[in-house]
């Protein structure tokens, strides 16, 4: 089955502009939709009519992220001239968005005598922050403006506040007839005869925004390729990234579609960070973290992508490195969470964010990003050995290292805790689970400040190990080395001293503000196994322990157990299920040898990607029972597409693969464990440093079918730890 999700919208982006509609391509000003551009919605309002009648809607779908097209009829149509039987216009409308939306109006006559009627289009904006549309808080703070040119067919709508300025030209070319404005109204009168068809392009061109290049696509009807620049770049990029193909057809198709959804998520504003260290801004980019609500440079979000995706291409890691380089904190700064050498969490430009009214000015409250940046950086040295490239990003990764030392650790105890500096508006929570009750204790309530949840531990000891690793490879610097592996292991031991849990055969969520242990069962702690930071023997209780009932809900591992007090499986992170966060559940069981238990979770996402419309993975579903029948029920809000929901399509079929690149020393390893579901996966162009490899692997082993370059590839078997 292909399950519909939710209020019937549809939506298109490119680059920092999207549009949500309802499926006969209206906007309704009390909905949630609209036309955005950088943050700002500059449509809150779209109708369309003939001769003051709606037309019947017949069909409309989304052909490319960036496009969409619909079809009607007339109904029953009362005309100056007469009454138009019903069903015998036919209206077409197809919106193409880049930099602008370019509209073409279609309609054709299947009457037997002419008609004559008129297109009406109703146009509102209230030019509302996204940040007021997400909350439903609608506020007009500035002035408007509409300006109608009859010579030049442009009707312009500004909008002023201080010296924050945004605005739209609604500019018709290629008219069939005239247009008018009037009583708010564009409209056109059309004298068709039989058969006859009338055509009239109308481009959306936005101004104010900064960092705006171009303007709309000037063809018509480019449905299909866009911007024939971009479409360039798409079709580059595909072409270098590796290709996993399987023998599971639905697999490859929600493949096909994780990839297509990465591709359109680059925003061109960070374009020219993400490429500074000399490539040709292909591969480098930064994806946005979801649309709609996420359009925008997260740091968390664009970090977890990079480690997902680099057996895909080492390209997301570089540009995500060099874009958030350029932001990394430089002082201190409470009211924005801001610290020497933290790596930033969410970057706005909207109204708001220029008054100052919220804190994304940059905002730095999150935690994990700062570890994950060190983490991020040697993997792609793993993967790449580039030391030019590391050099460059070694300084940043020196101050990350630093920040976790001291600022990370608030408390100097040697843990890594968080607590918000920013008052009312800064983030409670400061881990993944960022929502205002994502952590919390046995009873319910919200755990108190500063929270040292598990996972954070994890990551640095990951970090630490990894950034010592290449330390010695890429700059001989063994007493640097030493030190950091040092700090990782007396982490490591804090977390087994300190956060294990006995009667439940796992750890604790965390520690609270007062050093007392966190008494939830939670998927918080199946990312150590992901940093590879616990001993075998624990890490075998908590795969066992995070497929129990309460926590296994049949499409996925929950985010909280089932059996806890706050459980709710259609929150946002009380008791949902993550792809991004079972995928990295996924590939820790991987690493330590339960590759069944991997293989279960991989199997469960990708039975849900194939019921979800166009076997696209959500953000976030929820965490009800899977039973004969059933569905993965989407959270209501849910960004789709979201960049670490579709990296973890990848991340997925990397862990059953097991793939360890060593590109300085030209190695790769795999440790596969495919399930008994899936007999093969095919990687073809998979780059390890300069060489390339088509590798076919089975359930019998692996073969190498192709390779360009020096690169040596072997098969082992899981490792064991401590």
């Amino acid at each position: 089955m292909e399950i519909r999700v939710g209020p019937p919208n549809l939506t298109v982006h490119a680059d920092e502009q999207f549009l949500v509609c309802a499926p006969d391509g209206t906007i309704a000003a009390g909905e949630q939709q609209g036309y955005f551009s950088v943050d700002t919605r500059l449509v809150s309002g779209y109708e369309l009519t003939l001769s003051r009648t709606p037309p019947t809607l017949l069909n409309s779908a989304v052909v490319q992220p960036f496009s969409a097209r619909h079809e009607f009829v007339n109904a029953e149509t009362a005309t100056s001239g007469g009454v138009i039987e019903s069903g015998t216009l036919h209206l077409r409308l197809d919106r193409t968005i880049h930099q602008g939306l370019h509209e073409d109006y279609d309609l054709t006559n299947y009457t037997r005598e002419a008609v004559e009627f008129e297109l009406e289009l109703r146009f509102e904006g209230d030019f509302a922050d996204l940040f007021d549309v997400k909350e439903q808080r609608l506020v007009r703070r500035g002035s408007l403006e509409s300006r109608w040119d009859s010579e030049a067919r442009t009707l312009t709508t500004s909008y002023r506040h201080g010296d924050f300025e945004r605005g739209l030209r609604l500019q018709v070319q290629k008219q069939g007839s005239e247009p008018e404005y009037a009583n708010g109204l564009l409209s056109f009168r059309i004298r068709l005869e039989p058969k006859e068809r009338w055509h009239t392009c109308l481009l959306w061109v936005p101004f104010g925004g900064g960092e705006q290049e171009g303007g709309p696509i000037e063809a018509c009807h480019a449905l299909l390729t866009g911007d024939p620049e971009l479409a360039r770049r798409r079709r580059e990029w595909r072409a270098r990234a590796t290709r996993f193909t399987t023998t599971d057809m639905g697999v490859n198709a929600v493949v096909e579609r994780a990839l297509d959804d990465l591709g359109s998520l680059r925003m061109r504003r960070v374009d020219k960070d993400a490429a500074a260290h000399g490539g040709d801004g292909i591969e480098e980019m930064v994806p946005a973290a979801g649309i709609p609500w996420f359009v925008s440079l997260f740091g968390r979000d664009a970090l977890v992508v990079s480690l997902q995706t680099l057996p895909l291409s080492p390209g997301l890691a570089t540009g995500s490195l060099l874009a958030l380089a350029a932001l990394q904190g430089d002082r201190y700064d409470d009211r924005r969470d801001l610290q020497p050498g933290k790596i930033e969490h969410e970057f706005r430009h909207g109204e708001l964010a220029h008054l100052g009214l919220v804190p994304q000015t940059p905002y730095y409250g999150t935690h994990d990003a700062t570890t994950l940046y060190v983490w991020a950086a040697a993997e792609l040295w793993r993967w790449t050995a580039n030391r030019e490239l590391l050099a460059r990003l070694r300084p940043h990764v020196e101050r990350a290292l630093a920040w976790v030392d001291a600022d990370g650790d608030c408390d100097g105890d040697g843990l890594q805790e968080y607590k918000t500096r920013a008052g009312d508006w800064g983030y409670y929570n400061q881990g993944w689970k960022d929502s205002g009750e994502g952590i919390v204790d046995a009873d319910g309530s919200n755990a108190d400040l500063p929270i040292a949840t598990c996972e954070l531990q994890g990551y640095v000891v990951a970090a630490k190990r990894a950034w010592a690793d290449t330390l010695e490879q890429a700059f001989d610097d063994a007493p640097g080395a030493v030190l950091l592996r040092e700090q990782a292991e007396r982490l490591a031991e804090a977390i087994e001293e300190r956060f294990w849990w006995e009667a439940e055969g796992g750890y604790y969520l965390g520690l609270d503000g007062r050093k007392r242990p966190i008494e939830s069962v939670a998927s918080n702690q199946g990312h150590l196994l992901w940093a590879q930071a616990i001993s075998s023997d624990r890490a075998a209780r908590v795969v066992t322990r995070l497929l129990e009932a309460d926590m296994w809900s049949g499409w996925g591992v929950r985010t909280l157990s089932a059996a806890h007090v706050a459980y709710n499986p259609l929150s946002y992170q009380r008791g949902s299920v993550w792809p991004h966060d079972n995928a990295i559940l996924a590939r820790g069981f991987c690493l330590y040898g339960h590759g069944a238990e991997g293989g279960q979770i991989a199997r469960a996402l990708f039975d849900a990607a194939e019921r979800f419309q166009h076997r696209r993975l959500p953000e976030v579903y929820g965490g009800l029972a899977r039973d004969e029948g059933s569905f993965p029920v989407q959270y209501l809000g849910a960004n789709v597409p979201q960049a670490w929901a579709s990296g973890a399509v990848i991340h997925l079929l990397s862990a059953l693969l097991g793939l360890e690149p060593d590109a300085a020393n030209k190695r790769l390893l795999l440790r596969p464990a495919l399930p008994d579901w899936l007999d093969e996966i095919e990687l073809t162009n998979l780059r390890v440093n300069d060489a390339s490899v088509n590798i076919r692997v089975t359930q019998d082993g692996l073969s190498v079918e192709d390779k360009s370059g020096d690169l040596d590839v072997s098969a082992g078997l899981a490792k064991s730890y401590r």
